[in-house]
């Protein structure tokens, strides 16, 4: 998402719902197995305690870049199984879709993911909650086009534009939180009272946040959004996004105080996308424990800062690809592939074991 040149969030410096859980509908009710009357039947999610999850970010852009990752990921699956799919945001360039039937879910979703028929929870980016300037997150409403998906797609998973996933549902191995972090980090201000950084949205979310991770009985906990708290890409950290530390958007810096005072402690791992690289940082000392991993390089790819300031230990740049988790009740192991674009073949890079949990 980094524009060519001067970056976007540089450039625009000068010029100034209720969560839902797995088993919750947005009121209560019970979930079925149906995305809603007359829809698709949804693929069922997983009811076991060793799972693989793909990951994936910053794919949908409907080029051959993104067919090729989505080729190559196909094909891991199918060697490897799969269970459960994450997509990191940025889900249809560059601004979003029109409506909730919008073209673009079948070329820039469902076309290329075909055959990967597994429920794919789903959290909004910046290029998915655009107005007139492309990647500005400056109209959030538009996400809720994608809420309105889910009850049209047999793969897509949106109940909410926050919700939560625990698998398995009785005695969950791991717990996912899917959170909107868009609002707090457009590219321009926020008009509409409901989304501005200290709005009803973000503090519903926040309240909801903080009370289902300190609820949640997982042996993992995995949040996932689309903005990175630690990232040695282009973007940089959050607080101070493309080097800005200024203003209440354009710096980032309400997401930082988001995953730092409500996240950091609570959950393993905090999956984001944004940055098209591939990284599996530390395992967050400095965070009381809460492990950074960034991945979204599914469609396009970005060089590393110029001054990185986080530990990794193992990074990727000017590459695409994607990763896999591999979770049971002892460890999670990531798996991080690489894609050559013109064969669509994927290389195995690296993997990383993390036994230790948070304590609670």
């Amino acid at each position: 998402m980094q524009a060519q040149g001067i970056s976007r969030r540089r450039m625009l410096a000068g010029a100034g719902g209720v969560g839902t859980a797995v088993a919750l509908g947005a009121f209560g009710v019970q979930a079925t197995a149906t995305a809603a009357d007359g829809g698709p039947e949804k693929f069922p999610l997983p009811d076991k305690s060793e799972l693989k999850v793909l990951v994936t970010g910053d794919a949908g852009t409907g080029e051959p870049e993104q067919y090729a990752v989505a080729a190559a990921a196909r094909k891991l699956c199918e060697e490897r199984g799969v269970d459960l799919a994450i997509g990191l945001g940025d889900n249809i360039y560059e601004n979003g879709p029109e409506e909730d039937t919008d073209d673009e879910f079948t070329t820039k979703f469902e076309e290329p993911n075909k055959g990967i028929d597994v429920p794919w929870l789903m959290v909004l980016g910046n290029h998915d909650t655009s107005g007139i300037i492309p990647g500005s997150g400056g109209r959030p409403s538009r996400g809720d086009h994608e809420v309105a998906y889910h009850r049209h797609s047999a793969r897509w998973y949106m109940p909410d534009r926050y919700y939560s996933v625990a698998v398995p549902e009785r005695a969950p191995v791991a717990e996912f939180f899917g959170i909107d972090t868009t609002p707090l980090s457009s590219y321009v201000l926020q008009t509409d009272p409901e989304y501005q950084w200290d709005g009803p949205f973000a503090r519903k979310q926040r309240e909801w946040l903080a009370s289902s991770l300190a609820a949640s009985r997982a042996r993992w906990k995995f949040v996932f959004a689309h903005h990175p708290l630690r990232n040695n890409g282009t973007h940089g950290n959050a607080g101070a996004y493309e080097g800005i530390e200024c203003g209440d958007y354009l710096s980032g810096k309400h997401v930082k105080k988001l995953y730092e005072e409500v996240v950091c402690g609570k959950a393993e791992f905090l999956l984001g996308g944004h940055d098209h690289t591939l990284q599996i940082l530390d395992t967050g000392a400095d965070y009381r424990g809460t492990q950074q991993i960034v991945c979204g390089a599914a469609a396009k790819s970005k060089g590393k800062a110029a001054e990185p300031e986080n530990k990794a230990f193992w990074e990727a740049y000017d590459t695409l690809g994607f990763m896999m988790l591999s979770i049971d009740a002892d460890r999670v192991v990531t798996d991080a592939y690489t894609v050559a674009p013109e064969t669509a073949a994927y290389e195995h890079a690296y993997r990383h074991t993390r036994t230790t949990r948070l304590a609670g």
